[in-house]
């Protein structure tokens, strides 16, 4: 993989040099769906590693850019609003750098956080087709090879995997023990299979890494966080997935108001000859533009409990509250632009497809359940990644 990098700091949330990257990427998003609709975002990704955005949680003095949680969520917000594959693509990255950032000492023998400074992307794989979520059992093995250790098995739901520079895996050792690992996505025997076919987050690259035999050193073993919310790494992965509904309502109500606003036909019994002076056109906007406040307001709450116990819990809520307005959001938009928003052409679908697709992770029904016995009865949330 070749990787262009910058030697300049991430830039600031609110500076041109971001405005104009964010720009850049939406701009190739949209010639994507019109001319090349399987082309992958490599731009995006090559201009989030020139400018360095895997890098903005770390502290200016260690140069990065210092963003504080909710400035980070901010960030991830615009970037799906420009592409919602992009910060779904970086979900696990960012969810390394705040491990990194929480325990240096854990990786002191190995400069992890000068490739992140360097632009480079940490992806990796968990999960298996066949294995219960949540439970930390796995058929890839890690067993002895002389002095080495190889690696075999296969993943699904591998998000970003095929587009990043390492990857952090996890297996089970000779004594079924749950390890993790650490090495370059592209070691001989690794292989990344683009056959994600879910309805929306297409381009996520959240299909199969197979792992064949592949060589694993001893000093890419790595430590592995205690999953849930004891390590709040679980948070921080699931309100990203929300961060990222909310940048699509905000590129939904746009999508919506452009139509509207260069619309030439409307209804012999609407309330005007132009929709855009339609009162209860104009009130099907007001309510998107509201829906997605709602939910980028909650999420950026939530993002500043990122370093408290109650990180979990308000992840946990903010998916429970907002997903029924998003999804609702997303069909009441075809009200204002009647059949014509339907046109393949418009693209309006992916809006739906997308939203679906991130809140169909770890299902709404069993976080109420979980919440609602924290709130009842004192009980403890389940110690999984999954909150």
């Amino acid at each position: 993989m070749t990787v262009t990098t910058s030697t300049a700091r991430p830039p600031a949330l609110d500076s041109a040099e971001l405005a104009g990257v964010l720009a850049e990427i939406a701009a190739d998003a949209r010639r994507r769906r019109a001319e090349a609709p399987g082309e992958q975002p490599l731009l995006a990704l090559d201009l989030v590693r020139r400018h360095r955005l895997g890098a903005v949680r770390v502290p200016l003095a260690d140069g990065g850019a210092g963003y504080t949680r909710r400035e980070s969520f901010a960030l991830f917000i615009r970037l799906a609003e420009a592409d919602p594959d992009v910060p779904h693509i970086l979900r696990l990255h960012y969810g390394f750098v705040e491990e990194l950032l929480r325990d240096p000492g854990a990786y002191a023998d190995r400069p992890w956080l000068a490739q992140v400074l360097d632009g480079r992307l940490f992806g990796g794989a968990a999960a298996e087709l066949g294995n219960r979520a949540g439970v930390y059992t796995f058929d890839t093995t890690l067993v002895p090879d002389g002095p080495a250790f190889r690696l075999n098995g296969r993943k699904f739901y591998s998000t970003g995997a095929q587009y990043s520079d390492y990857l952090r895996l996890v297996a089970s050792d000779g004594d079924g023990e749950r390890v993790s690992v650490l090495i370059p996505a592209d070691r001989e025997g690794v292989r990344h299979e683009d056959d994600w076919d879910g309805i929306g987050q297409r381009h996520t690259g959240s299909g199969t890494t197979v792992l064949d035999n592949v060589l694993v050193h001893p000093s890419e073993v790595v430590s592995l966080p205690f999953p849930g919310p004891q390590s709040r790494s679980g948070a921080q992965a699931q309100l990203l997935l929300y961060a990222i509904a909310a940048g699509i309502l905000r590129e939904l109500t746009a999508d919506t108001a452009e139509l509207i606003r260069t619309r030439s036909r409307s209804y012999s019994w609407g309330n005007h000859d132009e929709s855009r002076h339609d009162p209860q056109i104009l009130q099907i906007v007001g309510e998107l533009s509201a829906a997605a406040y709602v939910v980028e307001a909650a999420v950026l709450t939530a993002a500043e409990t990122l370093e408290s116990d109650d990180a979990s819990l308000r992840a946990s809520q903010v998916k429970i509250g907002v997903e029924e307005i998003a999804l609702r959001a997303a069909g009441v938009a075809f009200g204002a632009l009647g059949a014509s928003a339907t046109r393949s052409a418009q693209h309006l679908d992916r809006h739906w497809r997308n939203l679906r697709t991130l809140f169909s992770h770890n299902p709404t029904v069993f976080k109420a359940r979980a919440v609602g016995d924290v709130v009842v009865n004192s009980a403890s949330l389940p110690a999984v990644g999954y909150f």
